[in-house]
């Protein structure tokens, strides 16, 4: 199984303050857990490329996206606040335009047969993006970047998109929720954050809502019962995961208790389903997890399993 591995140094321009969460360091507890463990020299390693403007805005309107570059601070200057947990930085937008530009090529290696899968340790994350709203850390939507490059250059009409991040995938559900072609099947903590979309009036929105103090046989016998009838009446032609690590029992922004070997087995599972309807082809996209302890450790399984290990 080739997999390949997708980042880039500048992704970690992004700082929101030594106290914030999503730090650059995020990046860097992967790498470091890769390679103590010599996966890293398993994979293929290959440096993003910053998405264009004809990629973002087939997903965000052109008005928003010139509206967050006009909201980027000088050099120097404070960090301009998005919302209450989200600020903006000189290298902000570099950095997203570079995390999107990542599953751009992850999508094309996929799909001309260079890899069988990818996994994008990218930030800042995007699955709380919405068309036309920056929020929850987000500020592009990387996943749905990588799916209008697939559907528009290479002819993919049924997507899969598969989000286990502890936060509900928000602004994924806002930009594919009239879009019968785009199946969205989603595992999140409810009543949390965002606090919208949680209810499945879509027809092709799964929403799986966790309790508080769900563990992996709970996880594991929900995602089974939802996510796999509709993947298998779908019938993707390409799987995409925002694969986020904050649902870990030892992380501090939720309180799902998953352990690394539950990342192992909701991967295999969605990877089985690849290999029935789409030959394999995943792009998995890195959205939360801020224990960098465990993000490192169930990031390594999640890879591990991409790996076919």
């Amino acid at each position: 199984m080739i997999t390949s591995y997708i980042s880039h140094s500048e992704c970690m321009l992004h700082d929101m303050g030594p106290w914030h969460p999503e730090s650059p360091h995020r990046i860097s507890s992967i790498n470091q857990q890769l390679e103590r463990s010599a996966l890293a020299q398993e994979l293929q390693h290959y440096n993003a490329r910053p998405a264009t403007e004809e990629q973002i805005i087939r997903v965000h309107p052109r008005a928003h996206v010139l509206s967050l570059e006009l909201s980027q601070p000088e050099e120097g200057a404070p960090l301009v606040q998005i919302d209450d947990d989200t600020l903006m930085g000189h290298q902000t937008m570099h950095a997203a335009t570079m995390a999107a530009g990542a599953v751009v090529r992850g999508t094309e290696q996929v799909l001309k047969n260079q890899a069988d899968n990818v996994f994008c340790a990218v930030r800042p994350p995007g699955h709380h993006a919405e068309r036309v709203e920056s929020m929850g850390f987000c500020f592009l939507n990387n996943v749905a970047i990588g799916v209008e490059h697939a559907r528009h250059n290479f002819g993919i009409k049924k997507v899969a998109i598969i989000d286990f991040d502890v936060h509900h995938g928000n602004g994924t559900v806002d930009i594919y929720k009239d879009d019968p072609n785009v199946l969205v099947c989603s595992s999140f903590q409810h009543p949390y954050f965002p606090w919208r979309f949680a209810n499945s009036e879509w027809d092709n929105i799964v929403n799986t809502p966790l309790n508080a103090g769900c563990n992996g046989p709970e996880f594991r016998k929900l995602v089974e019962d939802t996510w796999l009838p509709a993947l298998q009446m779908h019938r993707p032609e390409m799987i995409f995961i925002s694969a986020g690590f904050d649902a870990h029992k030892d992380d501090p922004m939720g309180e799902v208790n998953l352990v690394d070997d539950d990342f192992f087995w909701v991967t295999k599972m969605i990877m089985d389903v690849a290999r029935v309807y789409c030959d394999g082809k995943i792009v998995s996209v890195l959205e939360g997890g801020y224990n960098l302890s465990a993000l490192g450790s169930a990031a390594h399984k999640h890879i591990e399993a991409l790996k076919g290990l």
